[in-house]
């Protein structure tokens, strides 16, 4: 619907109909896809120490509900809440309605059909195995075209806008939308080898570096830069009061996102990333706590002067709670980033705890406040229950203290007994089980609190829906506003000048982004020095591939990592420190990001096979007190192994050196070894079909490290 002259109203005047329709749309989304993705995040809580949850099947094991509960919080609970507050605000701010209700209409349709994909294909063991980008190929391209549309409307509404002056909140939403672009597309280059199985085009450390580049970066631009847009423009409303800061918002956004990308290498401190970008990530990590705290105390003095409000209206309660998340957050972060503490907390649930301050605090309650504070609005009513609001807040707080508390507790604890050696200079734990065991009771009060975090949720959802009971939605809202607001430039100020002009705004901010992930990724790629190679180390047999695949599509690399890092408890623990030309032919990398269990980088011929088939088929028997559910599917599921040539053809393709003999007799190589075990198993009293899917797991395991033994032992 267009906007109108109003001829009713002063002369100059025109009336504009907001569509809050597509707002409440993202809003109702926001709700549901929240409650889905905290459901999910809950019952893979309970399965940590209940791990009979996990039912026997594989649809519902914890590895691969994992990914769902991550990509459901962060993609839609997350994700409709940035493009509710988006569609709300860049409306009223730009004094026009969307550029097009048609796209918007395909923009929302497109996203939730995208997250129904998700919630598909991962129970599925449908994965690429990278952290947060999960997706299969065609579901990247889905998500590149619904992303552009977005894209051209927002930017073609800023384009008819009627106010000039772009305010602070579309500064951050328009360099959320370029820098998630440019990570989403470099980050999904992969090559298909059929409509729902692709490998990256990047490997091991390369792969890493661009993947973590990705990762951290999402949760700065998707997570954080978008929600900082937001509190700009709602805290401000809410309190109804302006932002403390005009010169402080500058400073705080273009320092932000320039320092924000060099950040992605504080996730792999000790792994095989060359030191000096390892340096790099730490120092911009910790260069980031000034202008995260510029913008959290810009948040919080907004408030100056209100706080006999925030006392009695719950919904100042949720954003200061968020922004102090928020800060916190931002300092811990920067933290963890120093490697001596790195050296403790990673692969440890400390990071579990620090990465949900965020999640829980900062998202989930600025989120929160804001839908309370919306969603009367769009139905023009008041909100059904002040005193629910209010509950819902202290349940959720005090979820968030009973979740965190336990997890650093937990997280702690493992980082010390990880590294605690007995005055003979014997790990005082050898046994990892030993770790797990410990912090069980750490996983049963943190699902205490997720239970009680849920609640609030669904207060909040019988609170809302019975606000929009009693209320009705005001589809198209009318509005005035002069035909255009000029913006007098004064020559000293050129940052209004640039928020004058949003494609060079755009460009300025774009470059800003850029430089980071240039000096990091380039040198990767054209100094072949950064990546040697061990000649010792050989491409995956075919059925080595196949478990490979086997390994990613189960989930594995949630629990276990494959990164042996250089110190004395994890040589003493596992053996040889990785290097980074053993990762050469792995595409994708997986050196995960938490130790559930424990590392595998040199599994290979450490257990007989027999071990292993126990261990997949009844994890207790072998190992007593594990909360490692079984995969009996395993040894039912068969491979396709007339497929495995065209796995072994696309890797050709990526550049690893496998022989034209080797892919004419695929078949024959894969039957030749998988036969091997199946005659040792039966050795063992153990009968096993050749073309299962466990056979090839096996195959992988055993293969792990083993090349770099080898290498160690000729040297001898």
């Amino acid at each position: 619907m267009e906007d109108k002259t109003n001829a009713g109203a002063d002369s100059g005047l025109i009336t504009i109909q907001y569509d809050n329709r597509i707002v409440w749309n993202f809003g109702l989304a926001t709700i549901i896809w929240g409650a889905v993705g905290m459901l999910v995040g809950l019952i893979i809580a309970i399965q940590l120490f209940y791990p009979a949850l996990n039912l026997g099947i594989p649809y519902t094991t914890f590895s691969r509900l994992r990914p769902l509960h991550t990509n459901a919080v962060i993609f839609a609970f997350v994700g409709n809440c940035i493009f509710m507050g988006v569609y709300y605000s860049m409306q009223r701010l730009c004094k026009t309605r969307m550029f097009s209700d048609l796209l918007s209409k395909i923009h929302f349709w497109g996203w939730q059909l995208i997250i129904v994909s998700a919630a598909i294909t991962f129970p599925l063991g449908i994965t690429t195995g990278k952290e947060y980008a999960e997706l299969e190929w065609p579901i990247d391209i889905a998500i590149a075209i619904v992303w552009i549309i977005f894209g051209i409307n927002f930017f073609g509404t800023i384009v008819k806008r009627r106010e000039k002056h772009m305010y602070v909140a579309i500064w951050f939403y328009i360099a959320s939308w370029i820098t998630v672009t440019v990570l989403h597309v470099f980050n999904s280059l992969e090559l298909p080898v059929s409509f729902l199985k692709s490998y990256p085009i990047y490997a091991g450390v390369q792969d890493a570096l661009v993947q973590w580049w990705y990762g951290h970066n999402a949760v700065a631009f998707f997570l954080t830069t978008p929600f900082l847009g937001l509190m700009y423009y709602f805290m401000p409303k809410a309190a109804e009061r302006p932002v403390y800061s005009y010169k402080l918002s500058i400073i705080h956004f273009w320092s932000l996102i320039f320092l924000y990308i060099w950040a992605g290498p504080h996730h792999l401190l000790y792994s095989t990333l060359p030191d000096w970008a390892q340096t790099l990530g730490m120092v911009f990590s910790i260069m980031l706590i000034a202008p995260s705290w510029g913008g959290m105390i810009n948040g919080l003095l907004t408030l100056r002067g209100a706080w006999d409000k925030v006392r009695e209206n719950p919904i100042l309660k949720f954003m200061v709670v968020a922004v102090t998340a928020y800060g916190m957050a931002t300092l811990e972060g920067p933290t963890l980033s120093i490697k001596s503490v790195n050296a403790l907390s990673h692969f440890t649930n400390w990071t579990v705890a620090h990465v949900h301050i965020g999640a829980l605090g900062w998202n989930g309650f600025l989120t929160f406040g804001i839908l309370y504070w919306l969603v009367p609005r769009l139905f023009k009513t008041e909100l059904y229950s002040k005193k629910l609001a209010n509950a819902h807040f202290w349940i959720g707080f005090i979820g968030i203290v009973m979740y965190a508390v336990p997890m650093y507790w937990a997280g702690i604890a493992e980082g010390l007994m990880w590294k605690q050696f007995t005055p003979d200079g014997i790990l005082q734990y050898p046994n990892f089980l030993e770790t797990v065991t410990q912090i069980i009771p750490m996983y049963i009060i943190r699902a205490v609190g997720g239970t009680l975090f849920l609640t609030g949720v669904i207060l909040m959802l019988f609170n809302l829906f019975k606000t929009v009971k009693k209320g009705s939605l005001a589809k198209n809202e009318e509005a005035y506003a002069p035909a255009m607001i000029e913006l007098h430039i004064e020559k000293q100020k050129p940052h209004r000048w640039l928020e004058a002009k949003p494609l060079w705004f755009g460009i300025v901010a774009l470059l800003a982004v850029l430089v980071g992930g240039l000096v990091e990724i380039i040198p990767m790629y054209v100094i072949k020095t950064n990546v040697p190679t061990i000649s010792s180390v050989k491409p995956y047999s075919p059925l080595e591939l196949e478990g490979r695949d086997v390994y990613i599509s189960e989930g594995c690399y949630t629990c276990h990592s494959q990164l042996v890092r250089p110190f004395r408890s994890e040589t003493a623990r596992y053996g040889e420190y990785s290097k980074s030309g053993e990762y050469v032919y792995d595409h994708p990398f997986q050196w995960g990001s938490k130790r559930i269990g424990p590392d595998l980088h040199r599994e290979g011929r450490k257990y007989p096979n027999s071990w292993h088939y126990n261990h997949l088929m009844n994890p207790p028997n072998v190992s007593p007190g594990t909360i490692m559910p079984p995969f009996p599917w395993l040894a039912k599921d068969r491979i396709d192994i007339d497929f495995t040539s065209s796995k072994i053809q696309t890797m050709i393709s990526l550049g690893v050196p496998y022989s034209t003999m080797l892919l004419n007799k695929t078949k024959q190589e894969y039957m030749y070894q998988a036969n091997g075990i199946v005659t040792d198993l039966k050795d063992a009293g153990i009968k096993a079909d050749p073309e299962t899917k466990i056979i090839a797991l096996i195959g992988y395991l055993q293969r792990l490290g083993i090349d770099i033994k080898a290498s160690t032992t000729a040297q001898k």
